[in-house]
């Protein structure tokens, strides 16, 4: 049986919230190439540890964003929607971490960024990613 399209392209809002997550995404990988320090605050000094985490973060996000784009661009749908919900588990397991270690200010506009990723996986996969159906073909009983 051949299944139906019912659409190639995603809703305007879903790709906006790709197109501004990408922007958001990989700008921090720029920053955390151009200048780590910016990722700590103004007060602490950075080591050279410090500048390989930061280069490990800059490929993670720089991988993410272009590959937000290249799926938007190629219409798959069922991709982009699955790499959506790993980034916003991503941001949201970011924001674990802001709170934790006292980032305050920045911990709700993460927040908000998971959130749209999510809502947006949800729509594109047509469940929400705590769904079987959302990552597989085949529909679970209910």
């Amino acid at each position: 049986m051949v299944q139906q399209r019912t659409s190639s392209r995603a809703p305007w809002w879903v790709r906006l919230i790709v197109l501004v997550g990408a922007l958001l995404t990989g700008a921090g990988g720029v920053i955390a190439l151009a200048n780590p320090a910016m990722l700590v605050g103004p007060q602490p000094q950075i080591g050279t540890a410090a500048h390989v985490f930061a280069g490990y973060f800059a490929a993670r996000n720089l991988v993410l964003a272009c590959v937000l784009l290249l799926l938007l661009a190629m219409q798959a749908q069922r991709a982009l929607g699955q790499l959506l919900a790993l980034v916003g588990l991503i941001q949201c397991a970011d924001a674990v971490m802001d709170c934790v270690e006292g980032r305050w200010p920045i911990v709700p506009g993460v927040i908000v960024l998971a959130l749209l990723f999510l809502l947006a996986a949800s729509k594109l996969c047509r469940s929400p990613f705590w769904r079987r159906e959302a990552w597989t073909d085949v529909p679970t009983e209910s």
